[in-house]
This record gives C-alpha cells, sequence and structure tokens, in this order.
C-alpha cells in the first residue's frame, strides 16, 4: 500500500495523509514494475499537479514494523474501507524520480535502458522499492540485485518531475530479480 505521510516535523507520531491498495497484486513484486496503471496513478500524485508534490513516501505491506509506542505497522492502520483505486494519468515527460531528502533523483530512461541492456522482460519500477518496509519477511517481496537498497527511501520527500535539479546528483540504481 502506498501511504503517504504529513510533515513529520510537525507532528510527534506520524500521521497518514492518504493511501492507496494497489489491488492488481497485492505483494511487492505484483504490481511494482514500469507501465504498471496504480504505480503511474501514484507517480501523478507526486508531480506539480499532483496533490501530495513533494510529500514524504512508504510502501508499507503487512510484515512492516510496527510504529514506535504502537502493535500496529503504517499498513495495519489504514481503514480498507478508505481505499482508492487509481488511473494512469503520468505522461512520458515526468521521468525523474526526486529524493529531495537525500538530493538524488532517478532518470527514468536511463534506469530502463539499464534495465533492456540486461535483457529483462519487464522493468522492475524502482520507486516501490526503494520507499518499502518490511521487505523480505515474506512471498511476493523483492530478492534480486541490490536488495540491500530496498527501503532506503522510506519515508523521505519524493516528487516526480519534467526536470532534473541541477544541485542533486543521480542515483544510479538498477532491479533486477535473480
Amino acid at each position: 500500500m502506498a501511504i503517504i505521510l504529513a510533515d513529520n516535523n510537525i507532528y510527534k507520531h506520524e500521521i497518514i495523509r492518504f493511501y492507496i491498495h494497489s489491488l492488481c497484486g497485492a505483494k511487492l513484486m505484483e504490481h511494482s514494475y514500469i507501465g504498471n496503471n496504480f504505480i503511474g496513478g501514484v507517480e501523478f500524485l507526486f508531480t506539480q499537479n499532483g496533490p501530495f508534490y513533494k510529500s514524504r513516501l512508504v510502501w508499507a505491506g503487512d510484515y512492516a514494523d510496527p510504529e514506535p509506542e504502537l502493535e500496529n505497522n503504517l499498513y495495519e492502520l489504514t481503514t480498507p474501507e478508505k481505499e482508492y483505486i487509481l488511473k494512469s494519468i503520468i505522461t512520458p515527460e515526468y521521468k525523474y524520480i526526486i529524493n529531495h531528502t537525500k538530493k538524488i533523483y532517478i532518470d527514468k530512461d536511463n534506469y530502463i535502458s539499464k534495465s533492456k541492456k540486461r535483457c529483462q522482460e519487464y522493468q522492475i519500477h524502482p520507486l516501490p522499492l526503494l520507499v518499502a518496509e518490511g521487505n523480505g519477511r515474506g512471498g511476493g517481496d523483492y530478492s534480486g540485485i541490490n536488495k540491500d537498497l530496498v527501503g532506503t527511501w522510506s519515508r523521505d520527500v519524493i516528487s516526480v518531475e519534467k526536470d532534473k535539479p541541477d544541485d542533486y546528483t543521480e542515483f544510479d540504481i538498477l532491479f533486477i530479480e535473480t
């Protein structure tokens, strides 16, 4: 589930602003690929035209750690009656995934090109993996190349942009299942 969090400098505990369930594959690797409508919809939410531009994002599943001082994790704190279905409205010109917390970005064109050179049938989308919590604890999780980087962007401020930022560094990453 993609969960958008409030600014962590404002509140003592995490506040869930919005969340979206994939409904097209509940496990992380069932929906985390380039061209998936759900992922495209989430990307749009983080563009300048989307409601959560430069917001904190986490992909939380049932195996994520409990929140501090609580018995439940973020996934368990969401309410099924309020799930939303997104349709992809992202367009190809939004090709940069920006991590403002770490001042790095991913050029999706470069990422896709590297993946195709490795003869991958489909390209794994880096965003859900980079912000995922609880990977490696259940079936359907990612276990391929760079699995140690899964979750390293979790709860960071993210946006999806048409232009790369001048003062940020490109993050050279590739996720390929083995």
